[in-house]
């Protein structure tokens, strides 16, 4: 098997994933991803693809992420690691990666902060007199 490059995004993170077989090991920008994402909701939004697909311990990944917070970065990953295991066995993984809705961009954004007002919707108090 040869290396899968794919891309995963969401918000503001961009993921780039390289799988190969391997022994399991997924690495972070150069760190373990227990070592990379400290929490447990994060750690499993990593492994889910894997979990779904039975396929733990069998693929190698390298993951280059950067942009966004933890959360979207942990999302980008999982989607970009859904997306490469679908590449290398589609008509097993996909219906199941599809069914989680792993495999769909999340589009929302965060809303622009308008001229005048404190945030994007917060507008300062009103006054009638």
């Amino acid at each position: 098997m040869s290396i899968i490059n794919k891309i995963g995004r969401r918000k503001n993170s961009i993921a780039r994933v390289y799988l190969q077989s391997g022994k399991g090991e997924i690495l972070i920008n150069g760190k373990d991803y227990k070592e990379f994402f400290p929490t447990l909701g994060t750690q499993y939004m990593v492994m889910q693809p894997f979990l779904i697909t039975q396929t733990e311990g069998k693929y190698d990944v390298k993951v280059n992420v950067a942009g966004g917070g933890t959360t979207g970065q942990a999302q980008s990953i999982r989607m970009a690691i859904a997306r490469a295991l679908v590449e290398e066995n589609e008509e097993e993984y996909k219906p199941s990666l599809k069914r989680e809705k792993l495999l769909t961009r999340d589009s929302r954004m965060v809303e622009r902060k308008k001229f005048g007002q404190k945030k994007a919707r917060k507008k300062s108090q009103f006054s009638k007199r």
